[in-house]
């Protein structure tokens, strides 16, 4: 499926209660998973004028907004269930778990609504994310 980046919108919201290494693993692990689930996001390659390659970049800015644990869950759910929008749930269980193996094996028996997210990404369009997300601050 192509999506146009020009009229969609891409956040990552995060817990503002975590310490500040936690959030930035979550906005960092969210972030490379929206990428590769949208690779629209990303801009081919460019070249600085001594002919260095520097990798691409997003089309489109992505704030970093802040929000409680509640209303992540309720974001998360509202945001899943609309077919044009990819969510990136990364929950404090996977954000625990030592190895992917036991972040699948803890996943398998944990029932969603038991789920408390440190990050969740939202790409979309932009009417949606804004009505989700429009009145969060961003992350300080």
């Amino acid at each position: 499926m192509h999506r146009d980046v020009t009229t969609s919108k891409c956040v990552i919201v995060v817990n503002s209660a975590l310490p500040t290494g936690l959030i930035l693993n979550a906005a960092s692990v969210t972030s490379l998973t929206l990428g590769q689930q949208v690779p629209e996001l990303i801009g081919t390659d460019v070249k600085d004028a001594d002919g260095g390659v520097h990798l691409g970049i997003t089309f489109i800015p992505v704030p970093i907004l802040q929000s409680t644990a509640e209303d992540l869950s309720r974001i998360h759910r509202e945001a899943g269930s609309d077919p044009d929008v990819v969510v990136v749930g990364f929950s404090d269980l996977a954000q625990s778990s030592r190895t992917y193996e036991e972040y699948g094996e803890r996943m398998a028996t944990t029932p969603a609504q038991e789920l408390t997210y440190a990050a969740v990404g939202i790409f979309g369009p932009k009417k949606l994310v804004n009505r989700l997300t429009g009145s969060l601050p961003l992350m300080r």
